[in-house]
């Protein structure tokens, strides 16, 4: 597959929201990464523009993310790189989506004490009952993305 990996630094801007869905619970939540460069004139590091992101963590990833992450908390996030256009108020923007694969605490700005998470239950029913399950609902499943039809 050729998707865009990238490895973002920096902090979650809003809180952690975490929902259920068809295919499996899914968090959500803004990303700021803002540059910093230093200013060998001042003698100072000095912050450069903020980039905003919206991180999408799927499944056992998106719950244990909402269970362990607080807004200002310094993150590291890994995924794969989504742009998509819309418009929007007559105006054409842009956004920038990562669906994370790997989340962790930044330890170069604190320490964190890491506990395993209780394996969730094998399931149930085959994927087959999925699918027919989102049919009914009307929402179109993907392995990655469930959206309402």
């Amino acid at each position: 597959m050729n998707d865009t990996t990238v490895t973002l630094v920096g902090n979650v801007a809003t809180a952690v929201e975490y929902r259920d869905t068809v295919a499996g619970g899914v968090a959500r939540f803004r990303f700021a990464v803002t540059a910093r460069r230093w200013d060998r004139e001042r003698g100072l590091w000095s912050d450069g523009n903020t980039s905003f992101y919206t991180v999408s963590a799927w499944r056992s990833l998106g719950a244990n993310l909402a269970a362990s992450v607080s807004v200002g908390e310094p993150l590291v996030v890994h995924g794969r790189l989504k742009v998509r256009e819309e418009e929007r108020d007559g105006q054409r923007k842009t956004f920038v989506d990562v669906d994370a694969v790997a989340v962790g605490h930044d330890l170069s700005r604190g320490t964190a004490a890491f506990r395993r998470a209780a394996r969730a239950e094998p399931r149930t029913q085959p994927d087959q009952d999925l699918w027919a399950a989102a049919a009914e609902e009307g929402t179109a499943v993907t392995p990655q993305l469930v959206t309402a039809s």
